[in-house]
């Protein structure tokens, strides 16, 4: 029977289609002595990719110091994601409505919605259930931090948040503390740990503490007159013990700003050939990239539940539901923009390419190698199934560098269903 059957096996493998991409054993043996070992992709434009060295160079080559500023303009004034409905030429943004009332008992603004899930019937129970939880909605300057978990010796978000929470610990938890020889701080859950230089204009985090003396607006005025420029607590409202802004989370939204040439042609409606790099590897590689294309490749990942393991970097198996790299991404878009600062006109200004994505979750700096992979393949002219193809492969060296982290902006997180509507770029 085995013999019978070798024969049709050997058809199989022989009319079995080849991937688009592959990575080749000589470049495997190359790999310790070449920091930038190519993947060898097979597909018709392969010779116009960039290798990871020039991608990088590309991504890194932008005036940045204007993005920077932008964000940190938006921090510094405090509207939160609400502040960047200018960039997209629209009178308001559509966030979730929120009516805070003020609570005469405890003096502080609390939505009515997680004011009724705070009162719910605790007849019963004891030990943690006793605990107030707060969640606390904050806006941070990427550039002034070295990312939001807290490390020794360095100047991160959690560690400046924590420290000024300390002050709100009950007197249980601070003689534990203090035995153990630690300062005193609290404890604050995100939703959504950033890298050193991401921004996030309305992150969310949350902290709890047995006293019950505590207040909103005693937490908000601490942490606000820590780094006012860098750092601004936006609001805090006292939530339900089963809150966890991490795994209660249904959406986030991330933006990613990238500045373009500043000698380069205006981008319209309509497609744009890419320039070519004089001098390079076959006297094609481009210099730019289409919009427009890399419009039409980020949208296929729209509507759609993948592995996105390709584009993650140091992914480990998480906790959350489902398999551990898998994303389903809401809504992705991209399109051009204008950067202006404050002594800037309106008819001038940086001209950028904004990318949106909206996804239940996302991997540690999947959305920098998304970002920097989609302006590859649109620069080498790829179908606009590039990224859907590269699901696929088998090496993370598939995909591009990750793309400088001035770019990124956490924006907002959702505990509601996604609605289209609340979208920057929409059709």
């Amino acid at each position: 029977m085995l013999a019978k059957l070798r024969p049709l096996m050997a058809t199989a493998a022989r009319a079995k289609p080849a991937p688009a991409v592959s990575f080749s054993t000589a470049a495997a043996e190359a790999a310790e002595g070449d920091g930038h070992v190519q993947y060898n992709h097979t597909d018709a434009c392969h010779h116009l990719r960039w290798t990871a060295k020039e991608s990088y160079e590309y991504m890194y080559a932008r005036p940045w110091s204007r993005v920077v500023d932008f964000y940190a303009e938006l921090v510094c004034t405090g509207a939160g994601a609400a502040g960047l409905a200018d960039l997209f030429g629209k009178d308001e943004i559509f966030l979730p409505q929120i009516d805070y009332t003020l609570d005469a008992n405890r003096d502080d603004c609390t939505p009515p919605s997680e004011k009724q899930a705070s009162m719910k019937p605790s007849k019963d129970r004891g030990g943690r259930w006793e605990r107030v939880t707060f969640k606390i909605v904050l806006s941070y300057h990427g550039g002034s931090f070295d990312g939001w978990q807290k490390q020794p010796g360095l100047n991160t978000v959690q560690g400046l948040v924590e420290k000024h929470l300390g002050q709100f610990v009950d007197e249980k938890k601070a003689k534990q503390l203090e035995a153990r020889s630690l300062p005193i701080e609290g404890c604050a859950i995100v939703a959504g740990r950033t890298d050193k230089g991401v921004t996030a204009l309305q992150q969310v985090c949350s902290f709890y503490t047995w006293r019950k003396d505590v207040k909103s607006r005693d937490i908000k005025d601490a942490i606000n007159k820590a780094t006012p420029d860098k750092l601004r607590l936006l609001h805090v409202s006292e939530v339900s013990r089963e809150f966890h802004p991490n795994f209660a989370a249904k959406w986030r939204r991330y933006l990613y700003i990238f500045p373009l040439d500043e000698d380069a042609k205006p981008i319209s409606g309509e497609e744009q050939p890419s320039k070519i790099l004089e001098g390079s590897e076959y006297n094609i590689k481009p210099q730019s990239f289409n919009v427009v294309k890399v419009d039409k490749i980020i949208r296929q990942l729209e509507g759609k539940s993948l592995s996105y393991k390709m584009f993650a970097r140091d992914t480990q198996a998480s906790r959350s539901v489902g398999p551990p790299t898998e994303c389903f991404m809401f809504h992705s878009r991209a399109s051009v923009v204008k950067l202006h600062s404050a002594d800037e006109n309106c008819e001038e200004g940086m001209r950028a390419i904004c990318i949106e994505l909206v996804a239940n979750r996302f991997l540690r700096k999947m959305v920098r190698v998304l970002v920097a992979t989609a302006i590859r393949e649109a620069a080498a002219g790829a179908e606009e199934d590039a990224l859907l193809n590269l699901m696929e492969a088998t090496c993370r060296r598939a995909t591009a560098p990750p793309a400088p982290p001035e770019g990124l902006c956490l924006v907002d997180v959702g505990y509601d269903d996604f609605n289209r509507q609340r979208c920057f770029i929409v059709d």
